[in-house]
């Protein structure tokens, strides 16, 4: 039987490949989409939640439109030079068809949890501010939750928005905050896995070869991002995988090897998003992480390649 997963989202270049793998994944059932602020406003990520259900005919899965705003925060920029202004590589879409359903992403969240109890993954893989949300408005579903699986944090490597900070924490660390003390399980997916998974020109070259609606759309919006990742990485057309290694983790697990352990997240002051790992168990009680520290970089490539090249 597939997974049952909700996917809280902020489209997004990198996005745009977890979604495309995911709903291209037999082993996965997407219950819907749930839009965010991040890579691009709110108004924005929605709107390109509806084009990516939209895109292979799978316009039947709802698209929950998400805050604007983080909980307690001021929100911080939005990336736009990282994934364009319009989060999809400047390249100026067509308006979707569909339009998001009237409950919000928090409503969705929680309802789509009660109905199927233990059975549905959150899968957020941008800011946590939805999912902290829907576990104020409603505590009993911590219990429902089979698993939260978030792409987000690091511990062993530095940020990427600031010094010790994965943005996805960064634009919203009291919601990231209020995840990781969850009683459900957790698992994080962060920079000290995703940057060990590089995608190579000659891997996006191959991976267009196949020229469906899911490649074609990922080479459109694709150069924005590497021109990021070469300016302020010098990866020469290179990327980290982000996004869609929380989608391989849901998968197959098996490419990935964790630690448990509690991760605390920093609120405030130049340490703001920071998570970090209570290794030596010296604070508080704290229900454990389950913390991704080593991949099969290969394995994951390989993963996405082939779903999205079918």
């Amino acid at each position: 039987m597939p997974q049952k997963i909700i996917i809280d989202t902020d489209p997004g270049v990198d996005d745009t490949i977890a979604i495309t793998t995911a709903l291209r994944s037999p082993e996965l059932e997407v219950l819907g989409l749930t839009s965010i602020f991040g890579n691009a406003v709110t108004e924005t990520t929605t709107q390109n939640a509806l084009r990516l259900v939209e895109l292979e005919g799978h316009d039947s899965i709802p698209v929950a439109r998400g805050s604007e705003v983080p909980l307690l925060m001021e929100l911080e920029g939005i990336a736009s030079d990282v994934h364009g202004r319009d989060g999809m590589g400047n390249t100026n879409l067509p308006a979707p068809k569909g339009k998001p359903i009237e409950k919000s992403a928090a409503e969705f969240i929680i309802d789509t949890v009660r109905a199927y109890p233990g059975e549905v993954i959150l899968a957020p893989v941008g800011p946590l501010t939805n999912i902290a949300l829907a576990l104020e408005i409603d505590p009993g579903i911590a219990s429902l939750i089979k698993k939260i699986v978030l792409m987000g944090g690091t511990v062993s490597v530095a940020g990427n928005i600031s010094p010790v900070a994965e943005a996805n924490i960064y634009h919203d660390a009291h919601a990231a905050d209020i995840v990781m003390q969850a009683s459900c399980p957790v698992v994080m997916v962060g920079l000290d896995v995703t940057e060990q998974v590089i995608m190579t020109p000659q891997y996006f070259e191959e991976l267009f070869e196949a020229e469906n609606p899911a490649t074609n759309l990922i080479k459109r919006i694709l150069p924005v991002y590497q021109e990021y990742h070469d300016r302020f990485r010098g990866m020469g057309g290179s990327t980290h995988t982000h996004d869609p290694s929380a989608i391989a983790y849901l998968i197959d697990p098996d490419l990935f090897k964790t630690q448990s352990v509690p991760v605390f997240v920093e609120t405030q002051g130049h340490c703001k998003g920071k998570t970090t790992a209570d290794w030596h168990r010296q604070w508080e009680s704290r229900v454990d992480t389950e913390v991704c520290m080593e991949v099969n970089s290969s394995g994951v490539l390989d993963l996405i390649k082939e779903r999205l090249a079918k």
